[in-house]
C-alpha cells in the first residue's frame, strides 16, 4: 500500500513538473493561450495606463516586448520564434512585410473606428486600401535647437548644420535612413535615391559634418538635449516633443529642403495566435479617447481626427508637430529600398561612423 501511495505521489509530482514546464514554454514562446495578447512595439511607444485599461476591459493578459529598429523587428517576426499578435512597423517595412507575406490581411468587418482616421493617412502607397495595416502615429524628422545657444534663423535648412558654430555640438539619431537621408536632402536628392553617385555625394558631404557631430545615439538624445549637453539634435518629432516638455528653451524645426514624413501602423503578423485579441486591441486604440490619451502621453501626432478634437488646442495648432499642407508638400515617405540598396545605405552609414574615428 505504501509503495502504491509513493508511486501515486511520484506520478502527481511528475505531472506537476510537466505542467509547469509546458506553461513556462508557452509563456516564453508567446503562446500562453487565447486570453494572452503578445504585443511587439517600439520602446516607450504607448501609455502604460492604456495597457492596464485594455487588460481590465477585456480580461486579456498583455505580454509586451519592444524593439529598437524596423530591421530588428522584421528579423524576429521572420524567424517566427515568438507568436506576436500585434506589431507596429513603419511604412517602408510594412511594404516589405507584405511582400514577404509576414502579415495577415485584415478583416475590415471586425474593425470598429477606422472612420475615425483622417483620410490623409489612409490608402497610402505602402498599403493601398489599408488591407494590412491601421494607422497608429505619424510624424517627421527634423532639427531640435536650444535658443540659449543659437537663433531660429540659424537653423532653417539641413545645410545649416554644417555651420562651424556647432562644432562638437550636434547629436544625430542612430539610423541609416535618417542620416543618409538628411545628406541626400541637403543636396536636393530624394530620400529614396538608388543613384550611386547621389549616395556617394551625400556621404562625402556628411563626412564634412563630422567635426560638428558630438554623438550618434538613440533614445539618449532626449536626456542630452533636455540637460543642455548639446546645442542641436536631429531626431523625430515625438522625441522632440518630449525634450521640449522637459526644457522650454528647446524648439523643433522641419528643414525647408524637405524631410521624412513617416507612418507607423498596427499590423497582425502571420504567426499570430490570438487574432480575436488583436482585433480587440486595434479597436481599443481606434477609440478617440484612447488615441488622444496615447498622443498626449507619447508626443507624436495622431492620425485619429476624432481624437484630435479631444486634445488641447495648443497641441493641434503647433505647426512643428501638425504641419500645414504646404509644409507637407516638401516631405517624403520612405519606400522599401530592396535588399541591395538597404545594404548599401547601411554600409555607407557604417563607413560614416568609422570615418568619425
Amino acid at each position: 500500500m505504501k509503495k502504491l501511495q509513493s508511486l501515486f505521489i511520484g506520478i502527481i509530482a511528475v505531472i506537476l513538473v510537466l505542467v509547469f514546464a509546458v506553461n513556462r514554454l508557452e509563456h516564453t514562446s508567446g503562446m500562453a493561450g487565447a486570453k494572452v495578447l503578445n504585443i511587439y512595439n517600439w520602446g516607450d511607444y504607448i501609455d502604460p495606463d492604456l495597457l492596464k485599461k485594455f487588460e481590465k476591459e477585456t480580461g486579456y493578459k498583455v505580454n509586451y516586448e519592444t524593439f529598437d529598429s524596423n530591421e530588428a523587428m522584421f528579423t524576429k517576426i521572420q524567424q517566427g520564434g515568438t507568436a506576436y499578435d500585434i506589431t507596429i512597423p513603419s511604412e517602408y517595412m510594412i511594404q516589405k512585410m507584405i511582400q514577404e507575406k509576414l502579415v495577415l490581411p485584415l478583416d475590415h468587418s471586425k474593425i470598429k473606428g477606422l472612420n475615425n482616421i483622417h483620410e490623409d493617412f489612409l490608402n497610402q502607397s505602402f498599403d493601398p486600401e489599408n488591407k494590412y495595416s491601421v494607422p497608429y502615429f505619424w510624424g517627421t524628422l527634423g532639427i531640435v535647437y536650444n535658443d540659449k545657444f543659437t537663433k531660429a534663423d540659424e537653423l532653417k535648412y539641413w545645410r545649416d548644420l554644417w555651420n562651424e558654430k556647432f562644432r562638437d555640438n550636434i547629436m544625430l539619431i542612430d539610423g541609416a535612413r535618417e542620416v543618409i537621408g538628411l545628406g541626400l536632402n541637403s543636396l536636393g536628392y530624394s530620400l529614396n535615391s538608388k543613384n550611386d553617385a547621389q549616395l556617394n555625394a551625400a556621404v562625402n558631404k556628411l563626412k564634412g559634418l563630422t567635426p560638428n557631430i558630438k554623438a550618434i545615439v538613440a533614445d539618449e538624445i532626449k536626456i542630452y538635449m533636455a540637460n543642455e549637453e548639446s546645442m542641436v539634435a536631429v531626431t523625430f518629432s515625438g522625441e522632440a516633443a518630449d525634450m521640449i516638455a522637459e526644457n522650454p528653451h528647446l524648439h523643433y524645426v522641419i528643414p525647408a529642403e524637405g524631410s521624412n514624413l513617416w507612418f507607423d501602423n498596427i499590423v497582425i503578423p502571420k504567426t499570430a495566435q490570438n487574432k480575436a485579441g488583436a482585433y480587440d486591441f486595434i479597436n481599443f486604440m481606434l477609440r478617440p479617447e484612447n488615441a488622444a490619451q496615447n498622443a498626449e502621453y507619447i508626443g507624436y501626432s495622431t492620425p485619429n481626427k476624432a481624437a484630435m478634437k479631444l486634445l488641447p488646442k495648443e497641441i493641434i495648432e503647433d505647426k512643428q508637430f501638425y504641419p500645414t499642407d504646404e509644409m507637407l508638400k516638401h516631405l517624403e515617405v520612405y519606400q522599401d529600398l530592396g535588399k541591395k540598396y538597404l545594404g548599401i545605405y547601411n554600409d555607407l552609414f557604417l563607413e560614416l561612423k568609422m570615418y568619425r574615428k
